[in-house]
Formats: C-alpha cells, structure tokens, sequence
C-alpha cells in the first residue's frame, strides 16, 4: 500500500488535500518505486477523461441505436479517435511540450486555425494566444476557445469536453471554409 497526501501548500482555495491509498501488487521498497506507482495512477485520470469523452457527457455512444455489432464497433472506434484527438488537445493546453499542431490537425485545418484565431483573441495582452504559432498547445487554446472557454488565466483549464465541443465547433467552420474555398476556386460567383 502507498499512502499519499498532497502538500497543503498546492491546495487551491479551500480544498481538502488529496489523500490517496494506493493498494497495487508491484514491489514498493523505494521512494522511486512509490513515485512511479503513483505516476502511473495519475495517468489513469487520462484514460478516465478519455472515455468520459465517448459515453454520455461527449459522444454519447450509449444511446447508439445501431444494432449490429459491426456497425457499434466502427462507431466505437471513431468517437475513441476523437476523444484521443481531444485528450491530445487537453494535455497540449499548457503548452507544456513542443508538438506541433500537425500531430492533430492536417495543412488544410491548420489553414483554417490561422484564419480563425484573430477572430477569438481580444485587446489585451491577456486574452491573445500565448503560445507560439502552429504548435499544438497553439491549436489547443484556438479549439478551446470555440469550445466556449474564455481564454483568461485565472479561469479555470479547458477540459475534455469543452474541447470536444470545440473541435465540433471546429468542423463546422471547417466545412464552411471548405465550401467558400472550392466556390471561390472555380470562380462561381453565389449571392
């Protein structure tokens, strides 16, 4: 068993500190070993979030009325795929690594964050995209911010569902852009 508690000095307003007890079956004869057991709990609120993102609060894959197997299977398979997408977006938010946004987005949809970012970012400092243009963190805050986030720090982190609402927003400026852009190249004129 590993006992944990959070240091008071991170607790945020009037918490509780967490306190954890860790039953696990791997040998924990060292603080080392203890820190990685926990590491690896921590990861589970990943995989938590991530299938928070498919059932009912996201995707809603439970209320499917598809009724062969191999149907539900591939809609499985496709709302795992977006709420992988999400999840990267989630971790990316802080822009506490350097991927690029190419790790979810392609050229085009790139294109189209470029567009669309000036339209959410306000006058000041504060509500710009602090981070730097094409990285994935980049992309995170642009999602987040048509996910209905306000983009201020001292608002709380844009979580799995306000991204997931986000890239649905997303794709319907997406198709839209798609749409204006194939008009525009064959030089048809609509009123």
């Amino acid at each position: 068993m590993i006992d944990v508690v959070e240091d008071a000095t991170t607790v945020v307003g009037d918490n509780e500190p967490i306190h954890w007890r860790l039953l696990t079956t791997h040998a924990v004869a060292t603080m080392d070993d203890a820190r990685q057991c926990i590491q690896w709990y921590c990861l589970r609120w990943h995989i938590e979030q991530t299938f928070r993102t498919v059932k009912r609060q996201g995707s809603d894959l439970e209320s499917s009325q598809l009724e062969h197997g191999v149907r539900l299977e591939k809609l499985a398979v496709m709302a795992l795929s977006a709420a992988v997408r999400v999840m990267q977006l989630t971790l990316a938010r802080e822009g506490g690594s350097v991927r690029p946004a190419t790790d979810a987005f392609d050229a085009d949809e790139i294109k189209v964050l470029q567009h669309v970012q000036p339209t959410l970012e306000g006058n000041t400092e504060k509500q710009k995209n602090p981070h730097s243009l094409f990285s994935l963190a980049w992309a995170a805050w642009i999602i987040a911010r048509l996910g209905g986030w306000k983009g201020y720090a001292s608002e709380r982190k844009p979580g799995p569902i306000t991204m997931l609402r986000g890239l649905q927003a997303f794709a319907a400026i997406q198709q839209g852009w798609l749409l204006a852009h194939s008009v525009h190249t064959k030089d048809v004129c609509i009123r």
